[in-house]
């Protein structure tokens, strides 16, 4: 039986394993170590645009709670508990790590990214280039691509069960402004901006600023400009404004444009 079957073999007597089950315990570990070391991936855009999810991969990620210990650690002056290790081999990776930054081992940590004092948990990938900026999270299994940018204090969350749901995927290129919060398998597209506090899932609204038409629900589309708005909704206690991403401008494919070029054009429709 490959690994992949293994695997699923295992899931379906889970309820039966336990920190003593230990060549089970060695096989998750297999299989964890893909994604540690890159070779394998949470989940991928496939050529039509959907998203790809490896079920079978997520599902090592949660046996291998199962079958592991909690361990303690400590450094310094303060101690961890915990069932998983933290990553090592930065420096050979070609990874700038700022102190106070961490990633749990099972993420992948592109060359040259950099991890400002952030937390990327296991499953998640960070793209080669990419920039997790001061008090960002990568949640467990989020996909972020190259050259991305997660400013200051951005939550990109998790998603690991079940096993088939999409993780959050953000594209190549794309700049998450600070305080804003992908979530619930949303997806940004490759070169887009969004403005600071955004939020965006599957139930928000993307609209066209320009037409009003509403573009997709939790997808902001690639090179784009997105703003967190809102846009009223009559209830039976009165007119209230629900959450939306407002789509304000479209960027040349492939160009990047300048921060103070982006920001600028952000301040003027009030994203900044």
């Amino acid at each position: 039986m490959d690994l992949r079957g293994q695997i699923e073999a295992l899931w379906e007597r889970r309820e039966e394993l336990s920190p003593d089950s230990k060549d089970e315990a060695e096989t998750v570990r297999t299989a964890v170590g893909l994604l540690d070391s890159g070779e394998a991936r949470v989940a991928e855009l496939a050529p039509d645009g959907g998203v790809v999810v490896n079920e079978w991969l997520k599902k090592a990620v949660l046996l291998w709670f199962k079958v592991n210990e909690m361990e303690v650690t400590e450094l310094g002056p303060f101690e961890y508990v915990d069932r998983l290790p933290l990553k090592h081999g930065f420096a050979g990776a070609g990874v700038r790590v700022v102190p106070g930054a961490s990633a749990r081992w099972g993420s992948v940590i592109g060359r040259g990214a950099v991890l400002m004092p952030s937390y990327v948990n296991i499953g998640a990938y960070v793209g080669p280039g990419t920039m997790v900026d001061t008090w960002a999270t990568v949640g467990s299994c989020a996909q972020v691509g190259a050259g991305a940018h997660l400013a200051g204090g951005v939550g990109v969350g998790g998603v690991l069960e079940p096993p088939q749901a999409a993780p959050v995927m953000i594209g190549d290129g794309a700049n998450i402004g600070s305080r804003s919060m992908i979530t619930q398998g949303a997806r940004v597209g490759e070169g887009a901006v969004l403005g600071e506090g955004s939020i965006l899932n599957p139930s928000i609204p993307v609209i066209d600023a320009a037409t009003g038409e509403e573009l997709s629900r939790g997808v902001v589309p690639a090179w784009c400009v997105a703003v967190g708005a809102t846009r009223p909704r009559a209830f039976a206690g009165g007119t209230f404004g629900l959450p939306c991403m407002l789509v304000i401008s479209r960027l040349e494919k492939g160009r990047r444009h300048s921060k103070a070029q982006l920001e600028e054009l952000l301040r003027e429709h009030g994203g900044l």
